[in-house]
């Protein structure tokens, strides 16, 4: 007879909640972040404005 082996496994997403929240949850703030970024210093004078009213209508300090 031989005896069971036993399986050795490193932690993954599946097996850890928290982490598979957490990475979601990075990739959309970085994402939002390149969009701000990317739409506040845009050249189209539309995009620039867009993004400035968004800020007086939520009431956040731009100038």
């Amino acid at each position: 007879m031989t005896e069971p082996t036993t399986l050795t496994h490193t932690p993954s997403a599946t097996q850890n909640p928290g982490l598979a929240v957490l990475r979601p949850l990075l990739a959309a703030a970085a994402l939002g972040l390149v969009v701000l970024y990317g739409v506040a210093f845009a050249e189209s004078p539309l995009a620039h404005n867009a993004a400035h009213d968004v800020r007086h209508v939520t009431v956040k300090p731009c100038h």
